[in-house]
């Protein structure tokens, strides 16, 4: 395309002035011709002319608005899809995190004290609180049922943090085969009746309780009525085994108006959002009627089992992959459909848009062009019958006043598509923003196109803007936990060896945080000459928080070890002393050895940490199996047992944190103790540096390219 000064060569403009052309050219030939032939000539050429016009028009804008239709509903279901998965995520991991707590319960319950658990307490009303439900029927008077009772009320603590820190759960359970449920939320008098009697749940019958059992893993229910107060919610729940035995299910409620709410607000619009839970069922729509109206999961039609077989394939294919837009007639309407998976609780989004809606400027057009082309053939019939030389001297002016029309007619409709077309090439980074001008607000598709270019061009600088916010965000957070991280490094004994002048002493320990910054730590320094203190400890949690209370822990242990004379009383001491000030309700678990350095004596005391591992000289590594006592800043008060052995004088004490036996690979099977044995006695003569190293390079291994879910602590003792 050419433009010398105001005449354009090729383009739109000259196609309009030529396809005019060419068709009064037409006119005139037929009208020289023969008169019988000239109305039907005419009449025919019109009528060709118009439908083509009309053809060429309507499919090339509905490709356009199609595709631009495709683009929009897939990449919003998409992103509408992903936040949704996001959110049931975060909840499913504290779930997991109450049973392994759960099981961790039932699998070590000697040492542990009876907490009592109370039934709901109205004046609590709005606190978050602990409360016991029981099934119909179960005697709470009966002493297994009262022990297994007080065993349970070990958890609130855990259950009260855990319930914190889920936004968006009501609340948060563990319930037992045995009809015991133990519940932390802020609604007790939800579970009062009239008469001021406590409810009974049905434990075992409950859809949640039985879906986990039935799942053997992470289950999420369909939309169901909450039991205390009728709204719409969800459960999420996971069973607890112990030697292959269901002991509890622990599991937390969420209630779902905000998502519905948002579902709702889509149905203002020609299009609209559903969500269809992992059976194929509507659960939120802002439609009351037809296919896609919501009903609560017990009387819901399986979307995929639809005898609308394209609405079924859809449906099934919708629930495990990002769909493409499909046109698919549903209830007697034409809807243009994709749907994403929510992978985390199997349900699907599903964006519609009515088909008649996107298709009406075409139709409104196409009806537009038909009136004119019935209103000028009218007109042509009507001037057949003038007489000859009054023919050739109107078709002689008309064509003149034609062809100055075609040019006139060209030019104003490419008018809007030149401005257009110029102001989107002058856009830069000065000038980012597409605007409306009156020259675009033609009463048609011109003026529909021109608003979706302002609107993409809006949308576009408002993603910049949150993306520049956010990667600024990122690299200011990474610099933190940089030095973060270089803090906590330098926290622990790091210059190897660390006691030069004592040549019988071979130490070498090391930390490899999950995150930029972890939660374990180690520690050995001298109290005297002949005494070695050793520590190795698990703070619970990841990340930032974790890191704050393994430093607080390291100094308090490090000090009252300088002050006391048993290990124990060490551990007494700190744990009273983190009991006072822990709001978070976090813990550690603590070995904390002092070594007698001439005769190898070592006095030992175990808050809930890992078994150590011994080799004596000339022997094979094996698990020094002691009792545990409860973990630091559990509970306050808490006696600690000490115990005694000898760490032999070419012998080697092996200490690590459950990073490293608990480390999975990519089918999500563990690295084990066993494992970490047969690695340490492949080498068993080797120093204290190549033990650890042979130890972490064989989790590495095992792990492959899974990810690192723990932090990987460990301390090797050697006497010489």
């Amino acid at each position: 395309m050419k433009k010398i000064r105001n005449l354009v060569i090729g383009g739109l403009e000259q196609k309009i002035f030529n396809l005019v052309l060419f068709s009064i050219i037409l006119i005139v030939l037929a009208f020289m011709g023969v008169a019988v032939y000239q109305t039907r000539s005419l009449s025919s050429l019109f009528q060709k002319t118009s439908e083509e016009q009309k053809t060429a028009v309507t499919d090339s804008t509905t490709a356009i608005m199609e595709g631009v239709i495709d683009t929009t509903m897939t990449r919003e279901a998409s992103l509408e899809a992903y936040i949704a998965d996001s959110m049931f995520r975060e909840v499913a991991a504290p779930v997991i995190t109450l049973a392994d707590i759960t099981r961790d319960l039932y699998a070590n319950p000697d040492g542990l004290r009876e907490v009592p658990s109370y039934a709901p307490d109205p004046q609590k009303q709005g606190s978050p609180s602990v409360q016991l439900i029981t099934a119909a029927g179960v005697d709470t008077e009966n002493p297994e049922i009262a022990r297994e009772i007080g065993l349970l009320g070990n958890l609130q603590v855990a259950m009260s943090s855990i319930y914190k820190t889920i936004d968006q759960a009501n609340s948060c359970f563990v319930a037992t085969p045995d009809g015991i449920i133990l519940i932390a939320d802020s609604d007790p008098l939800g579970k009062i009746r009239d008469d001021g009697t406590v409810m009974n749940i049905p434990v075992t019958e409950r859809e949640w309780y039985k879906g986990a059992v039935r799942n053997r893993g992470i289950y999420f229910t369909g939309l169901q009525q909450d039991i205390f107060t009728g709204r719409k919610e969800i459960v999420c729940a996971y069973p607890v085994y112990l030697d292959g035995k269901l002991v509890a299910v622990a599991g937390a409620d969420l209630f779902l108006e905000a998502m519905e709410k948002a579902i709702m607000e889509t149905g203002e619009t020609a299009g609209f959002v559903c969500i269809v839970d992992q059976d194929g069922r509507v659960i939120f729509s802002p439609q009351r009627s037809g296919t896609f109206a919501p009903v609560l999961a017990d009387s819901a039609v399986d979307l995929r089992k639809s005898a609308n077989a394209e609405l079924a394939a859809f449906a099934q294919k919708a629930m495990t992959v990002n769909t493409d837009v499909e046109r698919i007639q549903v209830d007697g309407i034409d809807y243009y459909m994709t749907g994403s998976p929510i992978g985390s609780i199997g349900w699907s989004l599903f964006s519609v848009i009515d088909a008649a809606t996107v298709h009406e400027p075409v139709d409104i057009m196409a009806a537009t062009h038909d009136e004119i082309v019935g209103e000028a053939a009218g007109t042509a019939e009507k001037n057949a019958g003038r007489s000859q030389v009054f023919l050739i001297v109107f078709l002689l002016v008309a064509m003149a006043l034609a062809l100055a029309g075609s040019l006139s007619l060209a030019k104003r409709i490419v008018a809007p598509i030149n401005e257009m077309a110029r102001e989107v090439a002058s856009l830069n980074d000065s000038n980012p923003l597409f605007k409306m001008k009156n020259e675009y607000r033609t009463d048609d598709e011109i003026e529909v196109l021109a608003e979706s270019f302002a609107d993409i061009s809006a949308k576009t600088q408002t993603y910049i803007k949150h993306i520049t916010e956010i990667t600024a965000e990122k690299e200011r957070i990474g610099t933190e936990l940089e030095l973060a991280t270089k803090i906590q490094a330098d926290m622990l004994p790091n210059i190897f060896p660390p006691f030069p002048g004592r040549k019988e002493l071979d130490i070498f320990a090391t930390m490899e945080p999950a995150k930029e910054v972890g939660g374990d730590f180690y520690d050995f320094f001298l109290i005297d000459d002949d005494h070695l203190a050793m520590v190795m400890a698990d703070v619970s949690g990841k990340g930032v928080p974790a890191a704050l209370f393994m430093m607080m822990s390291k100094i308090l242990v490090n000090n009252n070890t300088m002050l006391c004379d048993f290990p124990n009383e060490v551990l007494e001491r700190v744990n009273d002393q983190i009991c006072k000030n822990n709001e978070e309700d976090m813990f550690v678990t603590v070995w904390l050895g002092i070594l007698t350095i001439s005769t190898g004596h070592v006095v030992a005391s175990n808050a809930g940490h890992e078994y150590p591992v011994i080799r004596k000289k000339n022997g094979e590594f094996e698990l020094l199996k002691d009792r545990h006592s409860f973990v630091i800043g559990g509970m306050p008060d808490i006696t600690y047992r000490k115990y005694e052995f000898v760490l032999e004088h070419g012998g080697t004490l092996f200490l690590y944190t459950d990073g490293v036996p608990e480390t999975t690979d990519s089918d999500n099977v563990m690295f084990g103790t066993d494992r970490m044995l047969e690695v340490l006695n492949r080498e068993p003569e080797a120093d204290a540096s190549q033990v650890i190293h042979n130890v972490y390079e064989a989790v590495k291994e095992f792990a492959g390219d899974a990810p690192q879910f723990d932090d990987i602590t460990m301390m090797a003792v050697k006497l010489r």
